[in-house]
C-alpha cells in the first residue's frame, strides 16, 4: 500500500459516497486508476464495507450504556452461549470479550432511561450465563470517529 492508497482510504473514510471522479481530482490520477484502486483494496480486504451512520438522535437512540458483564463461568459452553445470545439482542451495537474485572463491555444504545430499565429487565438479566452487570451512562460525548489513520 503506497501513499496514494492511504491518501485514497482517508477521503473515503471521510465520505464514501465521494465519486471517482472528485477522488481522481484530490489524488491527480484517471478515474480509472482510482477505479483501480478502489476494486484492489476491496479483493485484498482492507476496504470490507461501505455503511451510512445515522444521527442517534433523530432516530430516538441517543442514550449510550457501557454495560459490563460478568459470567457465572469461564468454561467454552458458557462463553460461546452467551455470544450467541448476546449478537442477537439489536440494542447492542459491539460487544468485547475483555480481561480485568469484568468478562465483557457492551455498547448499548437505547432511547432513554426508561428503555434501558425495559432492556435490562427483559432481554439481558434473562441471558443464563450472567453472573452480574454495572452500567456505566454516557453524559457527553467528546470524540466519536470511525476515520483509521493508515
Amino acid at each position: 500500500m503506497d501513499l496514494i492508497d492511504k491518501n485514497l482510504l482517508t477521503y473515503l473514510q471521510q465520505n464514501s459516497k465521494m465519486t471517482t471522479k472528485e477522488l481522481s481530482l484530490k489524488l491527480h490520477l484517471s478515474v480509472t486508476a482510482v477505479y483501480e484502486r478502489i476494486k484492489k483494496l476491496e479483493r485484498e480486504g482492507i476496504i470490507s464495507k461501505y455503511i451510512t451512520i445515522l444521527d442517534k438522535n433523530k432516530i430516538n437512540k441517543g442514550f449510550m450504556v457501557l454495560c459490563n458483564v460478568k459470567l457465572i463461568q469461564h468454561n467454552v459452553e458458557s462463553v460461546t452461549t452467551f455470544e450467541k445470545e448476546v449478537v442477537q439482542l439489536e440494542e447492542v451495537l459491539e460487544c468485547f470479550h475483555v480481561s480485568g474485572d469484568y468478562d465483557y463491555v457492551l455498547k448499548i444504545y437505547v432511547k432513554d432511561m426508561e428503555e434501558y430499565r425495559q432492556f435490562m429487565l427483559t432481554k439481558l438479566t434473562t441471558l443464563q450465563r450472567i453472573g452480574s452487570t454495572q452500567s456505566v451512562f454516557m453524559i457527553g460525548e467528546i470524540k466519536n470517529s470511525s476515520i483509521f489513520r493508515v
